[in-house]
């Protein structure tokens, strides 16, 4: 099933996320051009090391960014996104995603995603470009 208009409550766009599921994220807050979401390290998200695995930051990152670039009411979708990860994260650590839309003209907007552990360091830094679909 594919959804024409946008979502006016990211709740419940979140809710619709299959992965954020999957991974168990959590909105903490939201609201137009910026969001906050959580998600515990399991052992489902280990690597080969026991560190967490960068693709379940990233997913994490990627969720932010859908949350972020939607919440002001247009529907976004995904351009491109890039990544640095800055420290390991192991199991049961608490990740916390901050994402703040930087720039929003009509066609594109440009969004930071901030992702720290529970003391507050930096695990990765994220810069999502979306497409605003205008209806």
């Amino acid at each position: 099933m594919f959804r024409e208009e946008p979502y006016t409550d990211m709740q419940e766009l979140l809710s619709k996320d299959r992965i954020a599921s999957l991974l168990g994220v959590r909105m903490l807050e939201w609201g137009p051009g910026r969001c906050l979401l959580e998600m515990v390290v399991d052992e489902r998200m280990l690597n080969a090391y026991g560190s967490c695995h960068g693709s379940a930051i990233f997913a994490l990152a990627d969720i932010a960014f859908a949350v972020c670039c939607n919440s002001g009411g247009v529907k976004s979708v995904a351009l491109s996104m890039n990544i640095n990860y800055r420290r390991p994260t192991k199991h049961g650590e608490r990740l916390i995603a901050e994402a703040q839309e930087e720039s929003a003209g009509s066609t594109t907007a440009l969004c930071r995603i901030r992702i720290t552990n529970g003391d507050g360091k930096v695990v990765a830094l994220a810069d999502g470009l979306a497409y605003r679909i205008k209806s």
